[in-house]
């Protein structure tokens, strides 16, 4: 097959899915999305409907059952998903990143034990990386894993883990050497499945982002196989979390066009709707101004987002582009979302209308995969790095 029906069949394939992805959107999740929302509910038959899109599969190589698709469709996907409710792409995103921590670090052996399970969400879960004392210097963790014989014994507490109370399986960030320098050089990585010695202590309340559980992890005296340790040595789990979270802060970067992108659109139908001194606020200079601004942020985000996904498909080192498409991203989000309320005025800050999530949702993704702060900085060093003097 020559490389130009190749791509042709690629790009018939992506629109396939992602208008199967649209239609489910429409048929099975919009019209719910407001009920579990405020009720905060987990939306378990939406749940079973994304295992058979194969979406726990999404980005898992296809000889271990998963869609092998490319970060920049997994992209489209997100960001429609997204548009319609955030709160999925978080369910199976941190389940992907789980997956891409074994699929990229882990043995022969792990591969073909784990990511068929993870693919048909027989196994769901996510990443385990947080503590309560910890979250953005990730080389500060206190939960210890302790060699004992042919397992390990953990003990620690990890928090705000997505997925936490629904999910039966996480990739645990531990200390194997406390006394260890440089620090990253003592840390590892687990498969943890659920089990005796682990315990979910409670669900976290957050200001937006429902339906999906933020938990408490508690481990003690949590006793695993030796062969749970993602790629079979320690010392590696630093740089197996780091790698995992390229893709997820390409997820959140599509989460924040995706939001924005909705804000948009809300806002542009409602413009048309409304009208003050007699004619729609769309024909307004001041409405103008914002939907000019609102739809230029989510242009650009979308194609920063689309260039980190490129660079990670590429197989290129991405930390720079993925930290500059989730910073700018998730600030369009922010900046939409509250720009979004003052056009609906009132109605913006109505339980009855999607703008109020919107501006709830939002600053999580400022926050996580990395805070925006941290992302900066990751930009700025790759700079010097790739542009010495």
């Amino acid at each position: 097959m020559d490389t130009h029906v190749a791509r042709s069949q690629a790009i018939e394939e992506e629109a396939a899915l992602l208008d199967a992805i649209d239609k489910w959107l429409n048929r099975d999740v919009r019209p719910h999305v407001l009920r579990l929302e405020h009720a905060d509910e987990y939306p378990h038959e939406m749940v079973e409907q994304m295992k058979e899109l194969g979406l726990f599969g999404a980005t898992i190589a296809p000889e271990y059952g998963g869609l092998g698709l490319s970060a920049t469709t997994y992209a489209k996907i997100v960001e429609r998903i997204a548009e319609v409710w955030m709160s999925l792409s978080g369910i199976f995103n941190s389940h992907l990143i789980m997956a891409a921590c074994v699929s990229r670090m882990g043995t022969e052996a792990q591969k073909a034990e784990w990511l068929p399970k993870f693919a048909s969400g027989e196994i769901r879960g996510g990443l385990a990386l947080t503590e309560p004392d910890c979250g953005t210097d990730l080389q500060a963790i206190r939960t210890r894993a302790r060699r004992d014989g042919d397992h390990y014994v953990i003990n620690g507490t990890k928090t705000w883990i997505s997925n936490g109370i629904q999910g039966s399986c996480f990739a645990l960030l531990v200390k194997t050497d406390p006394e260890m320098q440089p620090r990253h050089k003592g840390m590892s990585m687990f498969l943890a499945p659920k089990g005796a010695g682990f315990t979910v202590s409670k669900k976290l309340e957050k200001l937006g982002y429902k339906g999906i559980d933020s938990a408490e992890l508690v481990f003690d005296d949590y006793r695993i196989p030796a062969d749970y340790l993602i790629g079979g040595d320690e010392g590696r789990g630093l740089q197996t979390a780091l790698g995992g979270l390229e893709l997820g802060r390409i997820n959140v970067a599509a989460r924040g066009v995706g939001l924005a992108s909705a804000a948009l659109k809300d806002s542009v139908k409602y413009s048309q709707i409304r009208k003050t001194m007699g004619k729609p606020i769309c024909q307004h200079q001041a409405i103008q101004l914002k939907l000019g601004e609102m739809a230029t942020r989510v242009q650009a985000a979308r194609l920063l987002t689309y260039d980190a996904a490129r660079a990670y498909d590429a197989g290129e080192r991405c930390d720079m582009e993925a930290g500059m498409a989730k910073f700018y991203a998730s600030e369009a989000a922010v900046e939409n979302s509250l720009e979004a309320m003052r056009i609906h005025g009132g109605y913006g800050y109505s339980k009855e209308y999607h703008v109020e999530r919107y501006y709830r949702d939002a600053p999580l993704m400022c926050i996580g995969e990395g805070t925006n702060e941290i992302q900066r900085m990751i930009i700025a060093k790759q700079l010097i790095e790739r542009f010495p003097a």
